[in-house]
């Protein structure tokens, strides 16, 4: 092997391992992290077989932290900081504290020198920001309220940690540290950090948007990629050359100013790919730098200090969130979050290196303890929901954690003939928006405090929580409802739903949605009576407004769009053709000046026993008879004879004009 190739080649192999063990670790139903640090534990110079350059594959893993980094603060506002300041900051000082605390005494209980603890405290009590953006994603929390102050709160640990870096070269470096060359110390961090966050949200916040809307004018696709790279790595490489701070603080700062720009969706679009491969490149560099015979030779050391990683500062974190009342899911989604340990812990155990406090083994054990939390981390988001659960049982622990928590009024216990709407995102309020103009009562479900206190504000009756979880339901009167709309969260929350709901009110009609056939069929199992699709729907919608450009006729259109229906809701059954009947009535709805309406054969009217010929619609009014539905049956096209009854609902094809004259005549 060629010296002037070894990088080259340690990247290359790097990602070559990365990428089988992601693959081997989706088979094994893992999360993709655990299949990277494994890739690089391959190629490390600690086992068999290729020997990666550690050293150069850790400053390509500072790329990644800073694209990360940089999409963080893409998506990260500074109102979402400062709304959650009252919880992140006091909470991330404390747990800061405690958890160095508890990482000190857990190293005195190994026999470390009490230097030595201090380094294994403050490593210990800085969670990877890096990780909890990404299983917060994975999770789908990144943009709840736990998440935001999971995120705020690591801010928070990432600001302490510059503090921190300054300090310990003062306080354990060679000599004698007077007061006052401490507090000088300290004085000169904090004015840097000062100077480079003020320098940028003043200045920066208005130079880089303007920059890069020149360049999107007036430059290539290619520059403009270029200038999203440069100003995510430039500005990372400025905080941490001319400001002595982290990479990863600058380049989420310029994330931050970034995101006021009218052009920040199309940066964070061209941030993915850089952040995703580099992403990959950081866990796999974590992975190298695991010694495994170090490992295994104080393998008891080890189970501990993952113990007090992921148990011990979930603990810390709960009781933090009895005492700052931050809210039951909220705490339980930061206690998840802050679990592990990363990058900053590193740093701090390179510093203690560096200054003769810590040896060889003892990093090498907090590498480990890294690399194991880091795998075990995803594992513990998917505790959230049964522990939220269970504590919801047992009320005044919940209590503990809400009291400071707006409650809002359960819904009244004669309430009936209502539609519950769980989820109060773009699809639940338009499902609300409409019931409202249509004099429907409607109940909102929803999980998150900020978003149940919009519904609320639009008038809407609220039910606070996670509709996955039973309780809730139970409050939802699901047994005298019309109809559940499960409009919010993914396949596997409707699907838990549906089967819920199912159990409280087995007639109840359940109407939601599913990403894709898997989901559907999932969906249609566990009780929903109709699964919308939107992608498919979307590509449905797509083909008509192609078709008609291109001169095809409605009947044709409609033909093809039943076909890719029928197929797409196979796993609705007989479903299917109501799935079809929905798809005529949009087709005929969307022609111009035509207006297709459903009109009630009243118990009173004349029209009950009539025929189609005897009422002679077209003649008096204009409009004609295209769909009958009587129960749970549907007909189309309906010829002269058919007979209508009472109570059956009369399809009417017409101008707006044209249908209400005819009403008339059915009502």
């Amino acid at each position: 092997m060629h010296g002037d190739t070894i990088l080259l080649m340690t990247f290359v192999f790097a990602l070559v391992a990365a990428f089988a063990g992601g693959v081997v670790a989706r088979a094994l139903r893992l999360p993709p992290i655990v299949g990277y640090l494994v890739g690089g534990l391959v190629v490390s110079p600690f086992t068999p077989g290729f020997i990666g350059d550690s050293d150069a594959m850790n400053q390509l893993s500072e790329v990644g932290v800073m694209f990360m980094m940089f999409s963080t603060g893409l998506h990260f506002s500074l109102k979402d900081l400062f709304e959650v300041k009252g919880i992140a900051v006091p909470g991330a000082i404390l747990q800061i504290a405690v958890g160095t605390v508890a990482g000190y005494a857990l190293a005195q209980a190994f026999g470390w020198t009490p230097e030595a603890g201090i380094m294994l405290g403050l490593s210990v009590s800085i969670a990877s920001t890096v990780v909890l953006i990404k299983n917060l994603t994975d999770a789908g929390l990144y943009q709840s309220h736990g998440g935001r102050v999971a995120t705020g709160w690591l801010i928070v640990e990432d600001l302490a940690t510059v503090v921190i870096l300054v300090v310990l070269p003062v306080v354990f470096g060679p000599g004698e540290t007077s007061g006052a060359e401490l507090a000088a110390g300290l004085a000169e961090a904090l004015l840097k950090t000062v100077a480079f966050v003020l320098l940028m949200l003043v200045v920066g916040s208005r130079v880089l948007p303007w920059v890069l809307g020149k360049i999107a004018r007036f430059c290539p696709s290619e520059l403009f990629q270029l200038a999203v790279v440069v100003i995510a790595l430039g500005t990372a490489m400025a905080a941490s050359l001319l400001f002595d701070l982290s990479v990863a603080l600058g380049a989420f700062l310029a994330g931050v100013v970034v995101s006021g720009s009218k052009l920040s969706h199309r940066v964070a679009a061209e941030a993915i790919p850089f952040k995703d491969l580099f992403s990959i490149i950081f866990f796999a560099s974590v992975g190298m730098m695991v010694n495994p015979v170090t490992l295994a030779s104080h393998v008891g050391e080890l189970i501990a200090l993952v113990a007090l990683i992921m148990v011990g500062k979930w603990l810390i974190n709960m009781v933090l969130g009895v005492v700052l009342s931050a809210g039951l899911h909220g705490t339980l989604t930061v206690a998840a979050g802050l679990a592990q340990i990363g990058e900053f812990s590193f740093i701090i155990g390179q510093t203690g290196m560096g200054l003769g406090i810590l040896t060889a083994e003892q990093y090498t054990l907090i590498l480990g303890g890294a690399v194991v939390s880091i795998a075990l981390n995803s594992f513990a988001f998917k505790l959230i929901d049964p522990i939220e659960g269970w504590m919801r049982k047992h009320a005044r622990l919940a209590a503990l954690y809400e009291r400071h928590v707006r409650q809002f009024e359960e819904p009244s216990s004669d309430v009936r003939d209502h539609v519950v709407v769980v989820g109060y995102g773009h699809a639940g309020r338009c499902v609300t928006e409409v019931l409202k103009n249509l004099d429907i009562p409607c109940l909102v479900v929803e999980r998150e405090l900020e978003t149940a206190e919009e519904a609320e504000a639009d008038g809407l009756c609220v039910l606070v929580g996670d509709a996955a979880n039973s309780e809730i339901l139970a409050h939802a009167h699901l047994d005298a409802a019309r109809v559940l709309v499960i409009a919010g969260g993914g396949d596997a929350a409707a699907e838990a739903i549906a089967y819920e709901a199912r159990l409280f009110a087995p007639g109840l009609h359940i109407v939601t949605r599913a990403e894709d056939e898997d989901g559907l069929k999932a969906l249609v199992a566990a009780g929903a009576n109709e699964v919308v699709r939107p992608e498919l729907e979307g590509g449905i919608e797509l083909m008509r407004h192609t078709l008609i450009d291109l001169g095809y006729t409605p009947r044709q259109i409609q033909d093809y769009a039943n076909e890719l229906r029928a197929s797409g809701y196979e796993a609705l059954g007989d479903n299917a053709q109501g799935a079809r009947r929905r798809a005529f009535e949009r087709l005929v709805a969307s022609l111009s000046e035509v207006e297709l309406e459903w009109v009630l054969v009243g118990e009173a009217s004349t029209a009950a026993g009539s025929t189609l010929a005897d009422l002679d619609l077209r003649a008096k009014t204009g409009v004609n008879a295209v769909a009958l539905r009587r129960g749970g049956e549907v007909t189309l096209f309906l010829d002269a004879r058919t007979e209508l009854h009472k109570g059956d609902k009369v399809g009417l094809v017409g101008t707006v004009e044209q249908v209400e004259a005819a009403a008339k005549l059915f009502a």
